[in-house]
């Protein structure tokens, strides 16, 4: 139960920084985010990121709706 808290949180942290990354760089040609001051990613890089994000909040959500049967 812990593991899957963590796990959401850090989903939607990627998710955020993913999607305000690509916002940024894509419409106002300026840096959003935490993400960009660690690595210099391409601007597809930040949807693959957010997508990440997705597919763990996704894999948390099925593994508690697995354990509540």
């Amino acid at each position: 139960m812990r593991m899957r808290g963590i796990i959401n949180i850090v989903g939607v942290i990627a998710v955020i920084q993913g999607v305000a990354g690509f916002v940024g760089r894509m419409w106002f040609d300026s840096e959003w985010g935490f993400l960009h001051r660690l690595v210099d990613l391409p601007l597809p890089a930040y949807l693959g990121v957010a997508a990440a994000g997705l597919v763990a909040l996704i894999a948390a959500d099925t593994s508690r709706k697995r354990e509540d049967r």
